[in-house]
């Protein structure tokens, strides 16, 4: 059976998708939008700053087209943490005004082989790369990209039954690729095999989304793309910040 790679795994992710019932949002006397408005304010602000716990990162994103409205990103330690915060939005009375399109589960994580290439053998959690990969802050960019993706299992191309030597080279190849993007897009990689229905989540990070476009689509060239990857639903939104809510749902 060839080598699985051991990975070393951080916070917990939840992507969290809402879409908004505009006919009753806004048939919502405006005394009450407004209230409801400055609650939503005030929970973003605490989950922004992670007052529920210890260590995390959260962030909200308004949703280009028609597959949600807005998005909730929440890093916490423990997925007990996250569904705390799932239940506390649904406290809310902005919660009562939206529907559930799609979430994604998972958790941040780095490949030893990644990190051991990058020059992480000893205490390698204490490395400031492998600390900056595990428990990430979320970038302070304008715009966020997420997808899921697979490895293929296919009769022909099948990604885990290729030896281990095989799979570090392409993914060393794969790595140079996207060092191209340093500093330009930011990216935030979580696996999600046995918590959702793909095996990792991919969030980007940019100031300018052409770059997401770029990136992916040179990507495709790549061995590891072109061979093995399968993609998901692509989403792309714009940061909001909590005193931004109200004029995005006014």
């Amino acid at each position: 059976m060839p080598e699985a790679p051991e990975t070393l795994e951080g916070w917990y992710a939840l992507h969290d998708f809402r879409k908004i019932d505009w006919p009753r949002w806004k048939a919502l006397p405006a005394d009450e939008r407004g209230a409801t408005l400055r609650e939503a304010v005030e929970f973003l602000r605490n989950v922004e700053a992670h007052q529920d716990a210890d260590e995390g990162s959260s962030a909200l994103y308004s949703i280009v087209g028609h597959k949600a409205d807005f998005m909730f990103l929440h890093l916490r330690s423990t997925p007990d943490e996250l569904n705390a915060l799932e239940l506390a939005f649904a406290r809310t009375r902005l919660a009562d005004f939206t529907t559930s399109p799609y979430s994604y589960v998972s958790v941040t994580e780095l490949g030893m082989y990644e990190a051991q290439a990058r020059g992480a053998t000893e205490n390698v959690r204490e490395a400031p790369f492998v600390k900056a990969r595990l428990k990430p802050p979320i970038p302070n960019r304008r715009y966020m990209t997420f997808y899921p993706m697979n490895k293929k299992r296919g009769e022909h191309m099948n990604w885990y039954t290729l030896p281990m030597d095989e799979r570090r080279a392409m993914m060393r190849s794969h790595g140079t690729l996207g060092h191209k993007y340093f500093n330009i897009v930011q990216q935030m990689i979580t696996g999600s095999v046995g918590f959702d229905d793909w095996e990792w989540g991919v969030t980007l990070f940019a100031e300018d989304p052409l770059q997401f476009k770029k990136l992916v689509y040179e990507m495709r060239f790549d061995e590891v793309s072109a061979k093995y990857a399968e993609f998901g639903p692509f989403m792309l939104g714009t940061r909001v910040l909590p005193d931004d809510l109200p004029q995005l749902l006014g």
